[in-house]
């Protein structure tokens, strides 16, 4: 039984209450004295070289108090990584997509900030356009980039072991290649920002975001002020599934008319705006080559993968790296070879998404279910005779910790029925498993730690300072659970200060799953030292040893007496009479090979800890109509410890939502010319509560040794297994392979009619 009083408990959010009351108050609702109305000038075109911009006719209108221009910037570009610096946040020569920014104005009024747009007259001489990644790199017209003449901006190669070799001896091999355009994060919160300068030349801004610090430093040096001068503050941000991780133009170009104004200044985006104009996940091709042995034991594996990364790099290399990673963390492999490409066209920018490489995650395990078909394995066994074990090394050299990969199939596979149901479904029912992992952070340089300080009030209460920043999947409500663990104090007792540069040290943010087992461990750290300054007061007052103590409840009492206790306010009024305060710092930063990279060295520990997650999905497809019905999923994952059960099960609810029924049956973006025909949610298919299947969720505990009471990620590996279920189960329905997603009607449909016309149907 567990010892701990609130770790491990089911609890509501504490931001549960502000947000369905309507009181939690987002960018948008924010409101400043003097506050003008942002917009943005955007490029009509898709590739075009800028002749001429002229303002003077939208400076002359009344109203319009700021108008900016690339000439008005530093000319200072844009890039994750030194060597992907490629965007300016105001184009000055060239746009490269149709919603590239080419002017701003802020007015005292939404109608005059749009009148003054029509006014801003930009020449442009039009450029040919190339839209898919293929035909990008076939291009023989004007690159999108001059110093990428074929219009690669990231290529990684990652080879280990014996890959031909291993292949002329394996018993059975096939290759296959799987394909799915562009998806959106379609955040219920349309991105706005908010920004001033205050008398001392200090930026405060106000937007989404997945970390406060990785906005300030390119703000910085946007502005070239230093770093105190950026301010970014606190707001409750309506979710970001990885896309509100970097600077987006519209921080600089929002602070950059407030600085020309002198007044602050807010822009909000409109629903296409949201789509087109902050980040998309990456259309994708990938093929798979595999050779197995008799027992379907991977020996070889080749895997090419092209991406469409948009006109500007972004993250590039971290969404090249990823798919490859996710695969080789959840399955063995004797031997790899990955030639990944990221591919500039004239759509908007990419990023990394929740469900990066549906095709990549979905592809692999539908090819592992034909492996298994044609060997006579099932697919349950098929991938225990593959899975991820604890201890083992992956093939880029990150050595795996906690692992129960093994475990999730098996309670997925005993929940869902699934060994009863493989085979004896009755005709267009079908069942399908997928099995995920993914890394929990990556090396980050000197953002890759996180620093927390806490300090007691004077009553007895505590509050907490982390950078950690919450955007909806209940940061702050973890924080607050290990403070007041830490501290043996209750949850009300606990006031957070979080998510702002000026009061909170660095953070990498909430990404790349690293908030609970960084930011959650810094907050354990620091509240364990407080805790011993609070022991060693109040084991002179009780005239015991310090080491015999514990807290709990608001009180520290003698473990072995725990009549004998003091309440924890009564030792910090104690410690103030004595002229001390009680507070302390702590943190963590991930034991990582800092000389691992991306491109130039995929090789060594990436990170300390993975998660690893199994989705079984049952389905009916509607033979007449192509339409799917989800009968059921079943989620399982291993976590580590669960922190919050109830907040976890959420989660695994949202992932399947995302990575499964949006993810692999509606979700994708439909393109004429490079303009975006579905940006709204009036056209691009999100699922509603009343589309969601009933999902049956299991937390399977690890415990990692490295991580905060044994707590590691929660949520991705579901969203990616769950793709992987969906298509598979799909594909068991129809008796058809699946290699184009997402599984929209109009396919299945196809995929039903080619299998009819076909004079046998072993294998698809």
């Amino acid at each position: 039984m567990s010892d701990y009083t609130i770790i491990g408990k089911r609890m509501p959010r504490i931001d549960s209450r502000a947000k369905v009351m309507g009181k939690a108050k987002f960018t948008a609702d924010l409101k400043l004295p003097g506050m003008l109305v942002g917009k943005i000038k955007r490029s009509p075109y898709a590739h075009a070289r800028i002749l001429n911009i002229d303002t003077s006719k939208a400076e002359a209108l009344p109203g319009v108090k700021s108008v900016v221009t690339g000439k008005d910037t530093e000319g200072v570009k844009w890039g994750v990584f030194s060597y992907t610096r490629d965007q300016q946040f105001i184009q000055m020569e060239k746009v490269r997509y149709i919603g590239d920014e080419v002017a701003g104005v802020a007015a005292v009024d939404e109608e005059t900030a749009l009148e003054a747009l029509d006014l801003i007259e930009v020449e442009y001489e039009e450029l040919p356009a190339v839209f898919e990644s293929m035909e990008a790199l076939a291009s023989q017209t004007e690159p999108i980039h001059e110093d990428f003449p074929n219009n690669i901006n990231v290529h990684i190669n990652i080879e280990t072991g014996e890959v031909d070799e291993n292949f002329k001896r394996a018993h059975y091999v096939r290759e296959d290649t799987f394909v799915a355009p562009e998806d959106s994060y379609f955040m219920a919160e349309p991105y706005a920002v908010a920004a001033r300068f205050d008398y001392d030349g200090c930026l405060e801004i106000w937007c989404p975001n997945g970390g406060p610090h990785m906005k300030s430093k390119p703000l910085s040096n946007a502005f070239k002020i230093p770093l105190h001068q950026v301010k970014v503050r606190k707001i409750t941000i309506g979710g970001a599934f990885g896309g509100r991780s970097e600077i987006c133009p519209a921080d600089y170009i929002c602070a950059l008319l407030a600085k020309k104004a002198d007044k602050p200044v807010k822009i909000e985006f409109t629903r296409e705006e949201n789509s087109i104009a902050t980040r998309q996940g990456h259309a994708m091709i990938t093929t798979h080559k595999t050779g197995v042995d008799k027992d379907g034991r991977v020996l070889a594996r080749e895997t090419t993968c092209y991406l469409d990364g948009g006109a500007y790099i972004s993250t590039g290399p971290i969404a090249v790296s990823v798919p490859f990673l996710s695969m080789e963390q959840v399955y063995r492999m004797e031997s790899v070879r990955y030639n990944g490409y990221s591919i500039y066209t004239n759509k908007p920018i990419r990023g990394m998404i929740r469900t990066h490489g549906r095709c990549f995650a979905a592809g692999l395990d539908t090819q592992l279910d034909m492996i298994a078909e044609h060997l006579g394995i099932d697919p349950v066994e098929m991938r225990l005779r593959n899975v991820r074990k604890p201890g083992e090394h992956t093939n880029t050299k990150s050595k795996v910790g906690s692992c129960a990969m093994d475990e999730t199939i098996h309670k997925a596979v005993e929940r869902s029925g699934f060994k009863d149901k493989w085979g004896k479904l009755p005709p267009f029912h079908g069942i399908g498993i997928g099995t995920n992992a993914v890394q929990v952070g990556f090396p980050m340089g000197i953002r890759g730690g996180s620093q927390s300080f806490i300090k007691f009030n004077e009553d007895g209460e505590a509050t907490v300072m982390s950078g950690v920043v919450d955007n909806g999947q209940g940061n702050d409500n973890m924080l607050v659970q290990i403070a007041a663990e830490e501290l043996g104090l209750l949850p009300e007792d606990i006031h957070l200060v979080s998510a702002d540069t000026e009061t909170t040290s660095s953070d990498p943010g909430s990404y790349s799953q690293v908030s609970t087992f960084v930011g959650g461990q810094a907050v354990q750290i620091a509240a364990a030292n407080c805790r011993k300054k609070l022991f060693e007061v109040a084991a002179k007052v009780l005239k015991v040893k310090a080491d015999t103590l514990a807290a709990k409840n608001r009180l520290i009492f003698v473990k072995d007496n725990p009549e004998k206790s003091i309440p924890i306010k009564k030792v910090v009024r104690i410690s103030l009479t004595n002229f001390n305060s009680v507070n302390a710092e702590g943190g963590y930063w991930p034991k990582v090979d800092m000389k691992r990279e991306w491109v130039s060295n995929p090789y060594g520990q990436m990170c300390e800890a993975f998660s690893f997650g199994t989705t079984i999905v049952e389905v009916k497809v509607d033979p007449d109509t192509g339409q799917v019905e989800v009968l059921n999923a079943t989620a399982c994952q291993d976590v580590g410890k669960a922190l919050n059960p109830l907040v976890l099960e959420g989660q695994f609810e949202g992932a399947i939502a995302m990575g499964g029924q949006g993810g692999m049956l509606t979700e994708y973006h439909e393109w004429k010319d490079g303009r975006c025909l579905n940006p709204t949610m009036l056209d691009y298919k999100l699922p509603l509560a009343c589309d969601m299947p009933n999902i049956d969720t299991i937390i399977v505990e690890s415990i990692e040794p490295k991580g905060p009471y044994g707590a590691k990620e929660a949520g991705m590996s579901i969203a990616m297994s769950a793709a992987q279920g969906y298509s598979a189960a799909v594909s068991n329905a129809i008796g058809v392979y699946m290699d184009s997603f997402p599984l929209t009607p109009d396919k299945i449909l196809a995929a039903i009619k080619e299998k009819k016309s076909r004079p046998q149907n072993k294998e698809s």
